[in-house]
């Protein structure tokens, strides 16, 4: 057998050929290792852009990647591993939900989640709003606080998957990130590196999401779920509604009021909703003879009695934070509208803008985060605003609060006729 070329290897894929497992696997061995430059990397994934990867190519590329570094092990576990991933959106803090609330029903959670990317939110930025939280646990620390307290929000420690780490930082700078087979690969990756039994994937699509399309969505929803499968893990997927930003809150500090507010039974709304569909499906993964209005029954009652809440509060103190610390606002102002009207829509990906310019997430790698500023929606898509009612309240520092109270008032359109609110869940795939 020849050895293997990485330009043979480039150019097959350039001209549209199916690559061999074995192939892919040196590939990226030998990227991780240093034999395979950075330039021919990112010449293979153009390449992949587009011509595209089968199903076995896609499974295949992330087993290489999964291959690259260490993985979390479980040994005697008396609980199902189960975990969630969200493909981004505004205002998304189910994680901070979920985790805790599967936990209260019976399994545990090690969630290896990520920063903010572009527009879109990261879930430890938000967590590092509450004072003192740890997101940088190693792997021992991760397996003991699953074991102990049940549940884990953390950041991926350098040895886990480091081949997703540098060739997502290859596709950020050469125009390669929106392709469904390299994103496939990249989550699944890292999930498959958790030791998980099930998965639940929180597919998004809409002005505020990856995949602005619904196709595009269901796509990725596909290829995600099959892989999962094809690995060994229980994996379903819902496709949900990103075409205004989930929830009231959208930042840091606030999304974490607005998740605690969840948690505690003191609000109702698409958040608990979405959390409680994500539950369900997950649960239905590890307990298949079990009724679904049996499984929706243990997860109202695990919000409803507070046990989800207290397993926020014991995940917080364990990862260094005070669950009841005060969290700070910044200054509020009013996001008024300008006309009478409906809300015929919002853009959901300029909020996310919005919240960047008033310094609630990052123009560049490694800029700090404001913690405190952030946004608190007073409207939905289809409610009707007189002119003069606020849109929002805003909470903001002087030297942007202009500007961005003009990014948030001109991404809600108002005006005349009626519009019907997307629906939240659109759609759900099972492995």
């Amino acid at each position: 057998m020849p050895a293997f070329n990485p330009v043979r290897t480039i150019c097959r894929k350039r001209d549209g050929h199916v690559l061999s497992d074995e192939e892919i696997a040196a590939l990226v061995s030998g990227f991780v290792e240093g034999t395979v430059s950075d330039a021919q990397m990112a010449a293979w994934a153009m390449a992949v852009y587009f011509r595209g990867m089968t199903p076995q190519e896609t499974a295949a590329l992330t087993q290489a990647m999964l291959d690259s570094g260490a993985r979390l092990s479980w040994t005697a576990a008396d609980r199902p591993l189960v975990d969630k991933h969200s493909t981004g959106g505004i205002g998304d803090k189910t994680s901070l939900v979920l985790a805790p609330l599967l936990a209260a029903c019976g399994v545990r959670v090690p969630m290896i989640s990520g920063r903010g990317l572009g527009p879109t939110g990261g879930t430890l930025d938000k967590l590092e709003a509450i004072p003192g939280f740890r997101t940088d646990l190693s792997l021992q620390e991760i397996r003991r606080q699953v074991r102990d307290v049940g549940c884990v929000i953390t950041g991926a420690t350098e040895d886990l998957v480091p081949a997703d780490r540098r060739l997502y930082a290859l596709r950020d700078v050469t125009g390669t990130v929106p392709s469904i087979p390299l994103i496939t690969a990249s989550i699944m990756s890292k999930k498959l590196a958790e030791g998980l039994d099930a998965l639940v994937l929180d597919v998004k699509h809409g002005t505020g999401a990856f995949m602005k399309r619904l196709p595009d969505a269901r796509k990725l929803a596909e290829s995600l779920v099959r892989v999962g499968t094809a690995c060994g893990v229980r994996t379903t997927a819902l496709i949900t509604d990103m075409n205004q930003p989930l929830g009231e809150m959208v930042g840091n500090a606030t999304e974490v009021i607005e998740a605690v507010e969840v948690l505690r039974d003191r609000k109702h709304g698409p958040v608990r909703t979405l959390c409680e569909a994500l539950a369900v499906s997950a649960l239905r993964r590890i307990h298949r003879e079990s009724p679904p209005e049996e499984l929706q029954a243990t997860v109202c009652a695990a919000l409803d009695r507070g046990d989800a809440y207290e397993y926020f509060c014991r995940m917080v103190r364990a990862q260094g934070g005070d669950p009841t610390a005060r969290l700070p606002l910044a200054e509020p102002r009013d996001v008024n509208a300008d006309r009478s009207g409906c809300i015929l829509g919002i853009d959901a990906e300029q909020i996310g803008y919005a919240l960047i310019e008033a310094g609630g997430g990052r123009k560049h790698q490694g800029q700090p985060i404001d913690h405190a500023v952030g946004f608190r929606m007073h409207v939905e898509i289809g409610d009707t605003v007189r002119a003069g009612e606020p849109l929002a309240t805003a909470y903001l520092r002087p030297p942007t609060a202009d500007t961005v109270i003009r990014m948030v008032r001109d991404a809600i359109a108002i005006g005349e006729g009626t519009v019907f609110r997307p629906p939240l869940i659109a759609g759900h795939f099972d492995g």
